[in-house]
């Protein structure tokens, strides 16, 4: 019995340090592992709930910002001719500047609606018109008032001539007026 109390005294301790070694491998490097995990889930969180709270916080410049922008584009779509598609603003074009020649005493002798023309988010739409105008004073009014309009008017080109060499009196005068639209 003496010699396997010996062999029992030695199996033990080997036994408790193969238990050791196996608790080590299958109980303590997993847990620790997901100990890990949890810490770094833990981390990303409390980065995330720091992201949201500084968003938070800056919510009222954020508005305030936001509503300078909107303000803003009001008064850049005032400048702008009306109009859901592009030949619909330049019927509102051709309006406008049939208004301004009539009240200053012009008469139109023909007008037409150009293609509109691209330009990056905005349509480009132009109006050629044809008009006698009695006097130069009042081309030197049409052109202040198309200056003067609220929504920008450009004056792409103009030519004026005389209607009768004898009695320059009559003015014909070719207008190519564009302006910007935000059309679809």
């Amino acid at each position: 019995m003496a010699k396997n109390s010996k062999i029992l005294a030695f199996l033990i301790p080997v036994m408790a340090i193969l238990a050791g070694f196996a608790f080590h491998d299958y109980v303590y490097i997993p847990v620790r592992d997901e100990m890990r995990a949890i810490e770094e889930i833990k981390e990303a969180k409390m980065i995330t709930l720091t992201k949201y709270i500084d968003t938070l916080a800056r919510k009222p410049s954020l508005e305030k910002d936001i509503v300078f922008l909107r303000e803003r584009r009001r008064a850049e779509e005032a400048k702008m001719v009306e109009g859901q598609t592009p030949s619909v603003a330049a019927a509102n074009l051709q309006n406008l500047v049939k208004e301004i020649v009539v009240g200053k005493g012009g008469t139109i002798a023909s007008e037409r609606m150009e293609k509109p023309e691209e330009l990056g988010r905005f349509k480009v739409v132009t109006v050629s018109i044809e008009t006698i105008v009695p006097e130069t004073k009042a081309l030197t009014d049409m052109l202040l008032l198309m200056q003067s309009q609220s929504v920008s008017l450009f004056v792409r080109e103009m030519d004026v001539r005389t209607r009768n060499m004898r009695e320059p009196r009559d003015l014909t005068a070719r207008f190519r007026v564009s302006a910007l639209n935000m059309g679809k």
